[in-house]
């Protein structure tokens, strides 16, 4: 489970972003570009960004950086991110 784009109270998915992409980094700079590029037309709403990520085993700091420009977006829009961690099936 990428990164599901849909409307909080109505589940109308609004867009559906890194099919078999599951490292947080990767996803969170393909959502800050899908923001820049497509939810400024969006009409403000309830929307939710999930992020299915995989947990990295051998983690130990840094990771994905969410900028302020993107977090702006959001909150013009109406926009929460979920963070939906899945164990690796490995």
């Amino acid at each position: 489970m990428p990164i599901n784009i849909y409307i909080q109270e109505t589940f109308v998915k609004v867009d559906w972003l890194c099919e078999g992409i599951w490292d947080l980094p990767t996803q969170i700079d393909v959502l800050e570009s899908w923001l820049e590029k497509k939810a400024k037309a969006l009409k403000p709403n309830k929307y939710v960004a999930d992020i299915g990520f995989d947990i990295s085993k051998d983690a130990s700091g840094g990771g994905g950086v969410l900028s302020s420009k993107s977090m702006a977006i959001m909150g013009k829009i109406g926009m929460d991110v979920y963070f939906s961690e899945y164990r690796s099936a490995e």
